[in-house]
This record gives structure tokens, C-alpha cells and sequence, in this order.
């Protein structure tokens, strides 16, 4: 390695370590790294690695940023509205088991977190676990821990889901119907919801000796469906603008999509949901609170992640690290593949399970796609790039699972359950977690190799 590829591995090394041992400070982290990374290409201290502020803005996913605050600002007000409530009740009122609500409850969560983030998810669906759990006198914490994990399994569902999803769509060039079927074969919908059905199992197992009768008094009620209806606006407006190519996919004369497509109908549909809430209530207080419950954390450490990537692409660690993994392959034979495939996969789950996955995946992408390319050279196998693309989501998005710190949804649970005065051990939360995201993580592991080899 040259002193170019050896400061950028090192700069990239003490950042992440940052990012792990502080996470409140990871957006910092992330920005601070990205400006020396500016500075030191600006300057030309490295011959070799020139890295202008020009070339680092140009780095940046605005689309992605514009759809994570976005979704995020509608979502307040689909919270607000009551709307999440009114349906909770609905699936509890045909229930009458403890055991069957804890399950219903977390295969709700996961449908909802297919088109909602996690941590919102959480947030609707918690509250009324906890108060169920109150009447029953009985512990929230087991119901708390299994719709904060299952919220993060179906996060992989669709395009909207997670920013782990968002992410590897602007990699892979995929749409939101692609996440269903793409090039005539099941996507990653399918798979997460075998992987959900599987889990639903375990959940069912685990909780199978709460077998008290539950009962709903009354039932929310909701006044103002139009946040509802907006959020089902954003979703089929995603869908319809999947069927419009790209600039780089469209024919020649065809009619093309601008790349920052799906950020604008997000953030059109949010505009339209806080002019009217102003309106209706003759101030801007809804305003003001709907783009404070915008993830800032979010989007500032994803805007200094993506010029940090772009600083050690252009130093050329992207192409060492696909090199070293794709080295592992071999001869490029099925057999080997399979072993790439596999050290993907497990290696994301076990980083997830400790490294936020949005920065490891966000790291991961560009090394997926240069490993890809070199394993089909190599052997002479033609490797779709969406057999490692789907692995490195199921591994990284349920590895966070694992462990209590490993998903923002994991730590928003635990944070209700806190604030109730119930301090839930690494022992119970894994008790639930390990055998949970090892049945999801298995059936959606054999499943994509099954479909894209």
C-alpha cells in the first residue's frame, strides 16, 4: 500500500472507532472526517489523491437525503393523527391471548416498518403494548423487545422502509417495484416476509406460556385521515415513478426520470401535509414540530459518510477490500461464490450487531459491487450483483438485532421500557433477539442464493 491508501485506511479506521465508542457524536465523526479528507485532497498533500469540495458535494445522495426527511415529516403527522392507534386497536379487538397479541403485534410492526422507519414504527406501536401489558399486570418487556425487532426485519421489505433499503436502491438501481420482483424473480419482499413468517414462529415459542385473556374497552378515534391519505400518496407515487427510467437506463429519445425523483415526491407530499395542517390550525405550531421530528442525526452522518466513501474510493480502498474478498473466491467456480456469498453475509450480520448499519452498509455497497465484478471475471460465471446486494441487506439489516445497541429501533424500545423504570439485561434482550434474527437471517440467506444462483 502506497502513504495515500495507508492516511485513508487510517483516517477511515479512527472514524469508525469514533462512531462505535460515541454514538452521540457519530454525525460529528463523520463530518470532521470528511473535511480532512477535503482538505487534504484540496491541498494536494498526497500527490496521487486529489479530492476537491466540488467532487465531495457531488458525492452526496441528495435524493436519499431528501427522502429520509421526507417520509419522516409525513410519518409525524400520520403518527398525530391517531391513525396508527385506531389500527392497533382494530387487531386487538379480534384477539383475546396475550400469546397472539405479542405476535400480531410484532408482525404489525413489521408490515408498518415496510413503508415507515423503525423507530417510528416503535413509537406507534409500543404505546399500546405497554398499556395492554399495564391492565394485565403482566411485563411489557418481552412484547416491547419482540415489535422493536421485528420492526427491523421488515425494514429490508421495500424501498421506503429503511434507509439500509434506500441506500442499496441507488447502488443497485432499483425502484420500488423492484423490491417485489426484478429481472422475472422475487425480490426482497418475499424474502423478508418468509424470514417474518419464520421469526413469527419463534415469537410464538417464546411467548407461548402467556396465556391470560385480553379484552379492549374502547377503540381510538380518528377525526383527520388526510395525513393517512398523504402517506399513501407518497407510497403509490414511489411506485408509479419505479415504472420511468433513470438517465443511465433509459433509451435512446425515452423520457427519463431526474435523479432526485423519489426525494421530491417525498418531500412534496410532507410540503402539502404541513401548508394544510398551518392552515387548518391558524398557526405554524404543527409546522415546527413535524421538521423537529426530522432525523438531522440521520441525515448529517449520511452526508459525511457518503464523502468519506468518495474519499476512500478515489484513495483506492474500495478496490483493495473488493479485491481481498473476491480473492477468497478462487477459481470464480459456483462453490466458491458461495463461500464470498456466505462471508458477506455472516460478516454483516456480526458488524451490524455492534456498528450501526447504515455507515457499514453505506461502506459495504461500492466493495459489493467491485467484488461482483471481479468474481464474474474470474470464473466466467456471469454473478447478478443482486445476489451479494440482497445479502449484504438481510445480513446488515437484521444483524442490528443481535444486540440491544445494534439498531436505532432496539434502543428506542429499551428507552421506553426505561423510562417505565424496567432496565431489561443484554441477557434477556438476547434471549429473544439471537434466535429470532438466526431464523430470519438463515431462511433469507438460503432463500436468495436459491433464487439468484
Amino acid at each position: 500500500m502506497n502513504a495515500t491508501t495507508i492516511f485513508a485506511l487510517i483516517l477511515f479506521i479512527i472514524t469508525y472507532v469514533i462512531m462505535f465508542a460515541f454514538q452521540r457524536i457519530r454525525p460529528l465523526a463523520a463530518i470532521t472526517s470528511a473535511l480532512i479528507f477535503v482538505i487534504v485532497g484540496s491541498l494536494g498533500i498526497f500527490g496521487d489523491f486529489q479530492y476537491s469540495v466540488l467532487e465531495a458535494l457531488k458525492q452526496i445522495d441528495w435524493n436519499v437525503l431528501m427522502m429520509i426527511a421526507g417520509t419522516m415529516g409525513t410519518v409525524y403527522l400520520f403518527i398525530q393523527s391517531g391513525m396508527p392507534k385506531l389500527m392497533s386497536d382494530t387487531l386487538v379487538s379480534h384477539l383475546h391471548s396475550v400469546k397472539w397479541l405479542i405476535v400480531v403485534l410484532s408482525l404489525f410492526a413489521g408490515i408498518i416498518s415496510a413503508f415507515v422507519d423503525n423507530v417510528a414504527t416503535v413509537l406507534m406501536v409500543a404505546p399500546v403494548a405497554l398499556a395492554l401489558c399495564k391492565d394485565l399486570e403482566i411485563s411489557p418487556a418481552p412484547a416491547i423487545i419482540c415489535i422493536s425487532i421485528s420492526s427491523n426485519l421488515q425494514g429490508a421489505a421495500t424501498l421506503v422502509g429503511d434507509t439500509t433499503s434506500i441506500l442499496l436502491a441507488k447502488a443497485a438501481e432499483l425502484d420500488f417495484m423492484d423490491f417485489f420482483f426484478v429481472e422475472g424473480r422475487p425480490g426482497m419482499f418475499w424474502v423478508t416476509e418468509l424470514g417474518a413468517l419464520v421469526s413469527a414462529l419463534i415469537i410464538l415459542f417464546k411467548m407461548r406460556k402467556e396465556t391470560a385473556g385480553v379484552y379492549l374497552s374502547s377503540r381510538a378515534k380518528v377525526e383527520d385521515k388526510v395525513p393517512t391519505i398523504l402517506l399513501l400518496g407518497t407510497v403509490l407515487c414511489l411506485i408509479a415513478a419505479s415504472f420511468i427510467p433513470y438517465k443511465d437506463a433509459a433509451a435512446p429519445g425515452q423520457f427519463y426520470k431526474p435523479d432526485i425523483t423519489n426525494g421530491l415526491i417525498c418531500l412534496t407530499f410532507f410540503l402539502i401535509g404541513i401548508i394544510r395542517a398551518a392552515i387548518k390550525n391558524g398557526n405554524l405550531d404543527v409546522v415546527k414540530a413535524a421538521f423537529k421530528e426530522i432525523d438531522y442525526y440521520t441525515i448529517a452522518l449520511l452526508a459525511g459518510l457518503f464523502i468519506v466513501i468518495g474519499g476512500i474510493s478515489e484513495a483506492g480502498i474500495i478496490d483493495l477490500i473488493g479485491a481481498k474478498l473476491a480473492g477468497i473466491s478462487g477459481d470464480g467456480s459456483r462453490a466458491s461464490i458461495f463461500l464470498v456469498y456466505t462471508v458477506i453475509v455472516w460478516m454483516s450480520v456480526l458488524c451490524s450487531a455492534f456498528i450501526d448499519n447504515i455507515p457499514y452498509t453505506a461502506t459495504m455497497l461500492p466493495v459489493v459491487a467491485v467484488v461482483t465484478q471481479r468474481l464474474s471475471a474470474a470464473g466466467g460465471i456471469d454473478v447478478s450483483p443482486n445476489l451479494l446486494y440482497f445479502g449484504l441487506l438481510v445480513g446488515a439489516t437484521l444483524g442490528g438485532n443481535l444486540t440491544p445497541i445494534g439498531a436505532s429501533a432496539n434502543i428506542t424500545g429499551l428507552g421506553i421500557l426505561r423510562k417505565e423504570g424496567i432496565e431489561v439485561s443484554t441477557k434477556q434482550f438476547m434471549s429473544y433477539s439471537i434466535p429470532f434474527t438466526l431464523s430470519a437471517v438463515v431462511t433469507g440467506y438460503l432463500l436468495i442464493w436459491l433464487i439468484w444462483m
